[in-house]
């Protein structure tokens, strides 16, 4: 999460406790949230420069946002198309900081908090400490409570010794360190709101064919503490750019589709979200290539 959204993710909460703390928890949670904008190089013609219209895009997105004001929004990764710009001849891998921190820009127009998750495509010709940078963030690992939910953000950008994803090359299986593994035990433990897991790769797929296996490798250990600390509702992913609905040990899996249009022109694509804690319902209101759905926990 950028510093600002951080700030301005504590303020939120202060508010909706105060608005929300006469009445027994039952005010609505409004989220907006995008997956996969994949922010191009407009002079590469990679991909028929089909994916050059991310700032349109995202644009769509932020005054959409603006106009429903919710609580904040959330992207769930991939938010700039590295390693697809490589060398001369299709462009300069040199420009994806400047791509990343262009996409940023444009998310910043949305008058509220932002939360970022990291994706593989993130860290093709970047580091972590060159993403951390563009994005104003400490860390790529967190949590935070947020209208009486609580939100964990994951970091799957690792290689299995525990190396973080470092200019890597059309890398695409993650992995989940025992560092990070313990951070979570420890996070859930802490907290009896209903939670809420941000990741980019499924935790839900078993296989992935560019992958070679599941797309985050460790994927059932995960799942596993997410099941034991018994307030994890939801699971919110990207990565797949396709709509995904799965119920495993009663937390709904949620993949995203992807707001880049990589075959052919398709509308801009966003979810907006609302938790109704009276209902006990998460609703899902699909926009462009995004489906509905109605989550009960």
């Amino acid at each position: 999460m950028r510093r600002r959204g951080l700030r301005s993710i504590l303020v939120a909460t202060v508010l909706l406790l105060v608005a929300t703390c006469c009445a027994f928890g039952t005010e609505l949670l409004h989220i907006g949230i995008i997956a996969d904008a994949h922010a191009h190089d407009t002079d590469s013609p990679v991909e028929g420069k089909v994916m050059t219209n991310y700032a349109a895009r995202l644009t769509a997105f932020v005054e959409a946002m603006n106009t429903w004001k919710p609580d904040a929004v959330m992207q769930l990764g991939d938010l700039v198309n590295g390693n697809f710009v490589m060398g001369a001849l299709l462009g300069d891998a040199t420009r994806i900081g400047g791509l990343l921190a262009e996409a940023v820009g444009l998310l910043d127009r949305f008058d509220g908090p932002i939360v970022h998750v990291a994706g593989n495509h993130d860290f093709y010709d970047l580091s972590l400490a060159q993403y951390l940078e563009i994005l104003e963030m400490e860390t790529t690992v967190y949590g935070f409570d947020l209208g009486g939910f609580h939100f964990v953000v994951l970091d799957a950008e690792y290689e299995p010794d525990g190396t973080h994803y470092d200019h890597v090359f059309l890398r695409v299986k993650g992995h989940v360190p025992p560092e990070q593994l313990d951070w979570l035990r420890d996070d859930l433990a802490a907290t009896d709101l209903p939670s809420v897991v941000l990741i980019h790769q499924p935790l839900d797929s078993d296989f992935d064919s560019l992958a070679g296996g599941p797309p985050v490798a460790n994927h059932l250990e995960v799942r596993r503490i997410l099941e034991d600390a018994g307030t994890v509702i939801a699971v919110f992913q990207g990565h797949d750019h396709e709509n995904r609905y799965a119920l495993i040990g009663g937390i709904h899996y949620v993949t995203f589709a992807a707001m880049v249009d990589h075959t052919e022109p398709t509308p801009p694509t966003w979810a907006q979200l609302t938790f109704d804690p009276s209902a006990r319902t998460i609703k899902i209101e699909g926009f462009g290539l995004q489906s509905d759905w109605e989550l009960v926990y």
